[in-house]
């Protein structure tokens, strides 16, 4: 099925996250846009590198007081027109982000998710992100780093990426238009997670969940816990103090890398089916061949 039969589903080629995608990847890209809506209520926005368009309506919804998302494919823009450009304070243009179209100190907020590995231009992208922003704004922008990414992935590069960096080549591209940083890590991991439930504890952490249904934000843990933990004492004084957020793993990853495991085999398991299937349909169709001769 291609874009023009369908207007509401752009196709996924690897190169673009779209919202249809599934397991790991869309962890991944929603977690990073849920982590920015704190910063957009009653700002501008602009979305470097928007993709699908699926984040910038997010944004826009989340409060923001203008969105503008920025890719550099038109077909893409197209498509975002089409499935959202009708919703309030959200616009689309084509353009680079190494060449932003947006007049300088004209917004609040730059967010730019798994964009700067896939140019060469990264010194000017930053430096363009630095024009538009306004003197009090901030900027949220992230990237893979080359080595754990490429090891996770077996050893096989990405094709869409054509520079990627480490910890150290990320911070010193950003450091000499944004001295002030806080970085932070992402991964995806299977956790024990053990939350402060009540009294409500403020700080340390928080816990985000999305409905894929209807792509609504709610923050808290879980409602339906599998275990309690009470932590008692017999007066508030003696009570110790816990983190608001407790999460514990296995340095293997062993959830993780059965998890993955299935998945392979699940997946090679359904190619299997299809080479059977193909088998069957061409043994059927020499079958029918041999008892109808045909006119003699």
């Amino acid at each position: 099925m291609t874009e023009t039969d369908s207007p509401g589903i752009l196709d996924f080629t690897g190169e673009r996250f779209t919202p249809e995608c599934v397991r790991e990847i869309w962890y991944e890209h929603w977690h990073r846009y849920a982590l920015a809506q704190p910063l957009v209520a009653g700002r501008r926005v602009l979305d470097a590198a928007c993709g699908e368009g699926y984040g910038s309506a997010f944004l826009a919804a989340a409060g923001a007081r203008a969105v503008t998302g920025v890719d550099l494919d038109a077909q893409t823009i197209g498509h975002a027109r089409r499935r959202y450009g009708d919703r309030p304070g959200l616009d689309f243009r084509e353009g680079s982000v190494a060449a932003l179209p947006l007049a300088d100190a004209s917004v609040d907020v730059v967010v730019s998710f798994e964009t700067v590995e896939h140019l060469l231009e990264q010194e000017e992208m930053v430096a363009e992100f630095d024009r538009v922003l306004a003197p009090d704004g901030c900027l949220l922008v992230s990237s893979p780093d080359r080595h754990v990414y490429n090891a996770l992935g077996g050893g096989v590069a990405n094709p869409y990426h054509v520079r990627e960096l480490d910890r150290d080549e990320f911070t010193a591209l950003l450091r000499p238009r944004f001295p002030a940083m806080r970085l932070y890590g992402q991964r995806l991991a299977f956790h024990s997670t053990v939350w402060a439930v009540e009294p409500a504890a403020s700080g340390g952490g928080e816990q985000l969940r999305m409905d894929a249904a209807d792509g609504a934000l709610r923050r808290g843990g879980d409602p339906a816990p599998v275990y309690w933990l009470a932590l008692c004492a017999r007066s508030e004084a003696a009570l110790p103090a816990l983190p608001a957020l407790s999460v514990f793993s296995d340095t293997a990853q062993s959830i993780y890398a059965h998890y993955n495991q299935e998945i392979r085999r699940v997946i090679a398991g359904g190619q299997r089916i299809l080479e059977l299937e193909r088998e069957l349909a061409a043994l059927r169709a020499r079958l029918a061949s041999a008892r109808d001769p045909g006119p003699t």
